[in-house]
């Protein structure tokens, strides 16, 4: 029972991978399940145990790192309109189920013959890492320009988008970065900056990425705000309840998400 308990809890560790970029495990496996049942987040959020906010990062998440987005909304409508998985999310789903009753057969073989695993179990746990930034990009490194002590990495997206990074050429060397290889932008909520009409507004902020407000969720003392900039992607942003009402923010409408270079993190798998 025990070696069983075991190859169950590394069951826990898989996650789908598609083009190197890993963004799908069982969690929100379930979340995609539960869209598609209910036909809303808010529903499917409660049906998984897990916040409205939450549900909504993860969603902008996997569309962000997906070839093709997983999740659309629906507007208007009797109901007002409501969520609902693409064919690829249905797709991603079907085959994420067929990968894990394989990877679980995989486990149980692998047990018999490892015997006692919970030294590897504990190893695989410390090496799992989850970080606590809001949005994570999947792209390839299109440009690196070194410089004297830093280098600046452009990040090519799905679609038309791109995200400059700043950092040292230490960090280049230590991950290997290469034009034309795959790599991750993250980007805490809290270092983006929302406008609206600029024109033709002077701005150091290095990355400026029009789109459209997606969503928003209020809050006392502060508001979310989800812009949509194309192609699927979606980037969050973290500003005070006050600089939300001043700015009349609603969705539906055109906004810019402004940040520097040196707030983005590059990664690599």
């Amino acid at each position: 029972m025990t070696g069983k308990k075991e190859a169950i809890g590394l069951e826990g560790s898989l996650w789908f991978q598609k083009a190197e970029n890993r963004f799908l495990g069982g969690d929100r496996i379930a979340l995609l399940e539960s869209i598609d049942a209910l036909g809303s987040i808010s529903s499917a959020a409660k049906a998984v145990g897990i916040s409205y906010k939450t549900a909504w990062h993860l969603v902008n998440m996997m569309n962000n790192l997906s070839e093709k987005p997983l999740v659309e909304r629906m507007t208007g409508g009797k109901g007002g309109g409501g969520t609902t998985l693409t064919s690829e999310g249905k797709n991603i789903i079907e085959q994420f189920r067929v990968v894990q009753e394989e990877h679980r057969k995989f486990l149980y073989n692998l047990e018999e013959r490892l015997g006692e695993s919970t030294n590897l179990y504990q190893f695989l746990k410390r090496i799992s890492m989850k970080i606590s930034a809001r949005n994570v990009f999947s792209g390839t490194v299109e440009k690196i320009t070194i410089g004297s002590v830093n280098a600046e990495v452009i990040l090519r997206l799905k679609g038309e988008s791109s995200i400059a990074a700043t950092i040292t050429n230490g960090a280049v060397t230590n991950l290997g970065l290469k034009e034309g290889m795959n790599a991750y932008a993250i980007i805490k909520s809290s270092s983006i900056i929302i406008a609206q009409e600029l024109h033709d507004a002077k701005l150091s902020a290095r990355n400026v990425l029009p789109g459209t407000i997606s969503k928003l969720i209020e809050g006392p003392v502060s508001t979310e705000v989800d812009v949509a900039i194309g192609d699927g992607n979606v980037i969050s942003a973290i500003i005070t309840h006050g600089s939300s009402e001043k700015l009349s923010l609603k969705e539906g409408d055109t906004a810019c998400a402004l940040f520097k270079a040196s707030s983005v993190i590059i990664g690599v798998n």
